[in-house]
């Protein structure tokens, strides 16, 4: 599909949360681009600097006329000019060149207004109750989250202190999962790996350094009664901790 600079709207930069930002979809739609396509550039500036996720990009859902929730991305100037630098094209200067202007008009619009005197909210009655219900609508619900997640903490922090350690497969069993699939991610995310030559799984040092691994070593006696020595990847309670956060406990329907 070939793309098509949307030449007949106006870059659209709005003020939100006292900041000059652009929203994804009309960058997409000024660029002639798919959304998917823009979405995909702007996590892959996060992957590579994740800074940006925290200072330049906010993601948020809304629903679209069908009720169906959409992901999209909110920018300030920064990230919009990181993100456009992968426009390119004659048309698309000129839109980055429009998006710019609409950014400098809406900070200067930001410098215009007032800022807020604290002696003046003191002395408004009205102002005052205002923020206290808005501030004492945030700590109940702050309360309230953390009550709902004390039980799954406290339960983390008892496994977390207690002695002992699993093998993988009791481990995955603990977690509720197949110990297939704790295998599979052991190995994807840095835990676990094989020395060449030997079916054997070892741990890796910064897991072992970190104390969420550790080796056991059994010395196992042969029928013809030599004695072999078997070495063994074990879960802690430290590691059990962090990896029920990576898994947690399937939810029962109702």
């Amino acid at each position: 599909m070939n793309e098509m600079i949307n030449a007949s709207r106006q870059p659209i930069v709005t003020i939100k949360n006292g900041g000059a930002l652009a929203d994804s979809r009309d960058v997409a739609e000024a660029f002639g681009k798919m959304h998917k396509d823009v979405l995909r550039a702007i996590r892959e500036l996060i992957y590579k600097e994740p800074s940006l996720g925290l200072r330049n990009f906010a993601p948020f859902k809304i629903k679209d006329l069908t009720g169906e929730s959409t992901s999209h991305y909110e920018m300030d100037r920064d990230g919009f000019t990181l993100l456009a630098m992968g426009f390119t094209g004659e048309r698309a200067l000129k839109w980055k060149l429009r998006y710019i202007e609409a950014f400098n008009t809406m900070e200067a619009e930001l410098r215009k207004r007032p800022s807020v005197d604290p002696m003046q909210v003191l002395n408004d009655a009205a102002a005052m109750r205002g923020l206290l219900l808005t501030y004492t609508e945030k700590v109940i619900s702050l309360e309230a989250k953390v009550q709902e997640q004390a039980p799954d903490v406290a339960a983390l922090e008892r496994i977390a202190k207690s002695d002992g350690s699993l093998c993988i497969t009791d481990a995955a069993k603990t977690l509720q999962i197949r110990p297939k699939d704790l295998f599979r991610f052991l190995r994807a995310h840095g835990w676990i790996y094989s020395r060449p030559g030997s079916g054997a799984d070892v741990a890796y040092q910064a897991k072992i350094a970190i104390g969420v691994l550790e080796h056991k070593t059994t010395t196992i006696e042969r029928p013809d009664g030599t004695e072999r020595t078997v070495t063994q990847v074990r879960v802690t309670p430290k590691g059990l901790s962090r990896l029920a956060k990576e898994f947690p406990p399937p939810r029962l329907l109702n």
